[in-house]
Formats: C-alpha cells, sequence, structure tokens
C-alpha cells in the first residue's frame, strides 16, 4: 500500500515538472519527463510493485538468487579452465598434431623434423644471412625490405 502511494506521488510529481518545462516552450523534453512520470503509476496497476515487493521480503527467494549466482559462478569457473587447458579430448589430440606439424613460412618441410632434417635446419639459416650481407651497404632501405620480406610483405 505505501509503494503503491510513493509511486503515485511521484508520477504526479513528474508531472507537474513536465508541465512546467512545457509552458517553458521545451516540448520535447517535457514528453520525455512526462513519460517517465508514467512509469510508476503503471507498473503499480500491472502489479509489478506488488510482485516486486513480494520477491524482496521472502527469504526463499533471496536463497533462490543466492543459488543462481553461485551456479553461475561454477559455470564461469568451468569455462574459464576449459579454455585455459584445452580440456576436451579432440581439442588436446588437434594441439598435439598441430605442433608436431608446425611449417615456418615459406619452408618445404616441418621445421620438428628427426634425422636428416635437422642437419639442414642450420643451413637454412645462414642463408638469409648471406643474403643481408650481400645487400649493398649504401642502400639506405635494406634494413626496410629485409623487415617487409621477413612479414611477407
Amino acid at each position: 500500500m505505501l509503494a503503491e502511494t510513493i509511486c503515485s506521488a511521484v508520477s504526479a510529481a513528474g508531472l507537474g515538472i513536465a508541465a512546467i518545462t512545457a509552458y517553458r516552450k521545451r516540448f520535447l523534453t517535457a514528453t520525455r519527463i512526462a513519460a517517465y512520470s508514467l512509469v510508476p503509476v503503471g507498473l503499480v496497476m500491472t502489479g509489478v510493485v506488488e510482485w516486486v515487493s513480494g520477491i524482496v521480503f521472502k527469504p526463499s527467494v533471496w536463497i533462490g538468487f543466492a543459488l543462481l549466482a553461485v551456479a553461475w559462478l561454477l559455470f564461469m569457473t568451468t569455462r574459464a579452465v576449459e579454455r585455459r587447458s584445452g580440456s576436451t579430448r579432440k581439442e588436446r589430440k588437434a594441439a598435439r598434431q598441430a605442433d608436431r606439424g608446425a611449417v615456418a613460412p615459406g619452408a618445404s618441410s616441418p621445421s620438428l623434423t628427426s634425422g636428416a632434417g635437422t642437419a639442414a635446419a642450420p643451413q637454412a639459416r645462414e642463408k638469409p644471412k648471406k643474403q643481408q650481407q650481400a645487400a649493398a651497404p649504401g642502400d639506405d632501405f635494406s634494413d626496410i625490405e629485409a623487415i617487409l620480406k621477413k612479414h611477407g610483405i
């Protein structure tokens, strides 16, 4: 009963402010204030205020909200752990296969190979250094060209 009276008083005050604002020739603002001031009366007439006051003063409702908060917290925690570790079996298997088949850009074979492939890797690393040294020392754009080539541009 008290909540309904307060909502009605707030709406009446809001409509009064809207009338004063309209008198000052600010019709758009007055219309907006009138719309906001009619909301509390509308909530009282639809029964929302009674429903909300019934929720606020029941301990079982607060326990329900607490349980929903705990459930949400558990969902978010498991989701964060899953993202961090890739906990599903398929994700772990795909990650292992991706690590095994890592190929450097421009390489003809995977960079992590065993046997004879490891001896070819140091030679491949020395070639770009020799190419960079072979560039003319007076060329001001050689560093920029090297950076652009490194990024594939």
